[in-house]
């Protein structure tokens, strides 16, 4: 078994990461670095410990989270599906089993909203974790007089947390935003799409999904 702590000392795929992160930051895009797909393997963690899965199907969700945005090295545009491809490339050079190189690739081919879909647990944890990466230190831009609506709205967020319930029914997103930067309304306008494949992703594992802004519920 190919342990998440070596695909992350893995030179070759270091390397795809951060040349991934460069292309987006010369396009204007947020920080998709080790920062994001750390902090999105650790949520994948914490769901998929939380309800009870393996720690085989753990560490392979752990695998999708710190890869699943590789294809942005290719081109943003279906960056899931040629993200897939490499990972199936780089898993079964590593000689991961067909069966856990599926789960993993599954994963990363439907993470992003448009054409993802929660097929599998790893892939709606994956979703979960992904789309609810919002923060304020994801924006690189230093200047404030020319945020576009994405800086605003991550800048915005001073504090995120994703929380299952004790009764394992509810995952909630809970987000504190600082409206001087970004309204409710502007993370509707980009984000709406998103929250609904949350919402798809939660269902899949068996919970309801319920996202919070300022402590009023919105979803």
């Amino acid at each position: 078994m190919i342990t998440y702590e070596q695909i992350k000392q893995n030179d070759a795929i270091r390397t795809y990461i951060q040349k991934a992160d460069e292309s987006l930051a010369a396009l204007g895009y947020t920080e998709h670095s080790f920062a994001h797909v750390t902090k999105v393997a650790e949520n994948v963690k914490y769901i998929l410990e939380t309800l009870g899965y393996s720690q085989h199907e753990v560490e392979l969700g752990m695998i999708a989270a710190y890869l699943h945005d590789i294809g942005n090295l290719v081109n943003r545009s279906e960056h899931s599906q040629s993200g897939a491809v490499m990972a199936f490339r780089i898993l079964d050079r590593m000689d991961l089993p067909a069966e856990d190189i599926a789960t993993v690739v599954t994963a990363i081919g439907n993470h992003d909203e448009g054409t993802g879909v929660p097929v599998n647990s790893i892939a709606a944890a994956l979703i979960l974790a992904d789309k609810s990466d919002v923060r304020r230190s994801r924006v690189r831009n230093q200047d404030k007089k020319t945020f576009d609506i994405h800086d605003r709205v991550n800048y915005s967020v001073e504090k995120s947390i994703l929380k299952i319930n004790q009764e394992h029914s509810l995952i909630k997103l809970k987000l504190s935003v600082d409206t001087h930067y970004g309204s409710v309304m502007d993370y509707f306008e980009i984000f709406l799409e998103r929250m609904i494949l949350c919402r798809k992703a939660a269902e899949k594992l068996g919970l309801q999904f319920k996202l919070m802004i300022n402590e009023q519920s919105l979803i």
